[in-house]
This record gives C-alpha cells, sequence and structure tokens, in this order.
C-alpha cells in the first residue's frame, strides 16, 4: 500500500522487522506519512486480516504466475464512495468487493485478484476501519479471491467522507466463451436472479430517510459461485449484466442498444418483495431503477431457461430468480414493460440520479 507523501510505494506487508507500534483512536496524518505510523497501520491493521502469500513478499508490485493461461483476462476497477458506510446487510468493505467481482462475473470469468485502495480521512475511527477491513476479508474468503495489492492514502480532515475505496479485479475468461450485452438475440429469454431494490431500499433507511422502520436488508453478495457453476452446465448464455447504479431498467436499455434488439418485460414475474415495494410507493420510487449489489441478468436461449432457473435456484443468492421477459424481434433498441393490467410502457435509461452515493 503506498503513503500519501512518499515518492516510493508502501506495500500491505509492510517491513519484515518489528515496527513499534503507535496506538491512536482514530486516522492522524502521520499514518499517511509514509514513515513508522503508515508501517504500524498497514501491518496491524490491513496485513493481519487481508494477508496471503503474494502480500508477504513485501514488495511494491504483485508476481502472479499465471499457469497454463488459455483464453483472455477480463479487468475490472470500480470506486466506492457509499454513504453511510454501514447498513444493514452489508458495508463499504463488502460493496468494494462483491461490486468487482461481479463486474468481472459477467464476462463470465472466475474471478481471482483484487487490489485495494484506500482514501481515509483524517479523523476516522480506528474501531471502524477495522470493522471495514474484517468485511473486506471475510467476504474475499467468501468469493475465494485474494487482494494480491493495496495503497493507502489519508487526506485532511474535511477533504473525504471517511472513507473511500478503489478495487481493481482480474480474472480469466475461458478460451471460447464468449458473454456480453453484444450478443442478446430474438428469441432468448430474461432471467433476474432476485429480488430488486434491496440495496437501494436498505442504504435509504440506513440515512434515517424512509420515514418508517424496516428491516430490509442489502442483497450484497458476491455471484461468482453461482454464475460458474451456471457456466459449467449451460456454456451458450449471451449476457451477464450486474444491475447495480441505474438498476434493472437501465441495464436492459443498455443491452438493447449494444445488442440492437428490442425487449418485453412482463411486470407481474419481475420479483420484489413487499417491503420494498411498500417503500417504493410510499416515496415514489420504481423498484426497476434502484441499486441492487447482488442480482444478476442472465440472457440465454429459452430453450435453456427452466434449466437455468433450476440451477440458480440450488443457491441462496439465487433462491428468487424469475425469467422476467423475452428479446424481441419489435421495437428496436426499446425495453417495453407489459402490465398486469394489459397496458405497456417504454423503459428508459434513469435520468439523473434517485439515490446519489448507493454504492
Amino acid at each position: 500500500m503506498t503513503s500519501q507523501n512518499s515518492s516510493e510505494p508502501v506495500s500491505m506487508q509492510g517491513p519484515v522487522c518489528p515496527v513499534p507500534h503507535y496506538p491512536t483512536d482514530t486516522i492522524v496524518m502521520g499514518h499517511g506519512s509514509g514513515g513508522q505510523m503508515t508501517h504500524d497501520l498497514i501491518q496491524n491493521i490491513f496485513q493481519s486480516q487481508l494477508g496471503n502469500e503474494y502480500l508477504a513478499e513485501g514488495n511494491d508490485s504483485a508476481r502472479i504466475t499465471l499457469q497454463q493461461l488459455q483464453g483472455q483476462l477480463a479487468v475490472s476497477t470500480d470506486s466506492h464512495v457509499i454513504s453511510p458506510l454501514f447498513f444493514l446487510g452489508g458495508d463499504i468493505g463488502r460493496v468494494a468487493v462483491c461490486g468487482t467481482v461481479n463486474d468481472i462475473t459477467t464476462s463470465g470469468a472466475q474471478p481471482a485478484f483484487l487490489t485495494a485502495g484506500f482514501i481515509i480521512e483524517e479523523g476516522f475511527s480506528m474501531a471502524s476501519l477495522q470493522k471495514i477491513v474484517r468485511s473486506i476479508a471475510e467476504t474475499c474468503q467468501e468469493a475465494e479471491v485474494k487482494i494480491v495489492a493495496g495503497d493507502t492514502k489519508v487526506v485532511d480532515k474535511g477533504s473525504a467522507d471517511g472513507i473511500f475505496i478503489n478495487t481493481a479485479g482480474f480474472g480469466i475468461i475461458p478460451q471460447n466463451l464468449r458473454l456480453g450485452g453484444q450478443y442478446a438475440q430474438p428469441g432468448d429469454a430474461v432471467l433476474i436472479s432476485g429480488t430488486l431494490g434491496d440495496h437501494g431500499i436498505a442504504v435509504l433507511q440506513a440515512r434515517g430517510e424512509l420515514g418508517f422502520d424496516s428491516q430490509i436488508q442489502s442483497d450484497v453478495a458476491p455471484l461468482n459461485h453461482m454464475i460458474h457453476d451456471l457456466l459449467e452446465k449451460i456454456p451458450d448464455i449471451h449476457v451477464l449484466r450486474d444491475p447495480s447504479r441505474g438498476g434493472l431498467a437501465t441495464s436492459l436499455k443498455e443491452i438493447a442498444c449494444q445488442s440492437q434488439i428490442g425487449i418485453d418485460l412482463f411486470e407481474e414475474n419481475i420479483p420484489i418483495s413487499q417491503e420494498v415495494r411498500i417503500a417504493c410507493e410510499m416515496l415514489g420510487f420504481d423498484p426497476l431503477y434502484l441499486a441492487n449489489e447482488g442480482k444478476m441478468i442472465i440472457i440465454l436461449p429459452a430453450n435453456q431457461a427452466d434449466n437455468a432457473l433450476e440451477l440458480i435456484k440450488k443457491h441462496s443468492y439465487g433462491a428468487s430468480a424469475m425469467r422476467i421477459g423475452s428479446v424481441s424481434y419489435e421495437h428496436h433498441t426499446e425495453v417495453l414493460l407489459h402490465t398486469a393490467y394489459g397496458s405497456s410502457r417504454i423503459l428508459d435509461m434513469l435520468a439523473g440520479e434517485i439515490l446519489p452515493r448507493i454504492c
């Protein structure tokens, strides 16, 4: 991990020799100096929970041997500025890992390695930092990925909002696998792996802006194992997409434009929990545009849809999966929502921002 003011990067491992411990309850500017306090922070907070054989080398970059590399390298990066940092069902650390793992997974790759950069505001609670790093470690263990490089900066009080995290992810795409928003084909089925809007409402609830009590939990989860099992049985999937910011509607509109096709959605088939539905009705939100952090859009040949649903529902993160629509020859580049009342409306991309600082 690099320090704020040093010209040379500082690895997450820190030096091999013992480091004096300078106990503080909050982050201070000295933690970004590149000196003893930086090394103390790295060794006692980050390395103690995230350490592995790659970080243990203590160098300025990780050296990774890719044996029998046959295929393509999937790479993704994401920055996380969520507010508040903790919410029912997750926190910024879990979101940081899951968001990048799921982005890599959409290419059909099995995520293997992550990097993590932390921008921490002076005065940030050391206990909160410990909690976030612990969450990152637990989520990496669940997803079976390793953080192989990192960086830390400390900025003046008022220059950030507690902590921001940047992650990058790497995985290997099997040689003959081609997935992407440009590959949807007329006649394909559209699936969603679970209920929509849970993350958006959980974060809003944590901000104290719901106006009523609720136990809605964020859906934040790593989906790589579920999707890996699915691709092993059904490799001819055409599109995987993580409907995070902008929600289901925006993601499907993007796919429709990429593939130059239309998409028909059937409202009565779209899974939305009763609590989320009530919250949206009270607040005037459309759940189809709310962010999700543990759901996947799957577009595949219609004759494979039932098999895919059966496989997805075997996983706890796919228990509420549904077939929600189909790819059409008609209404070119448009997403059409068919309601239970026999009417229909066009779903466009999200205009503006429903909930800022959502991930």
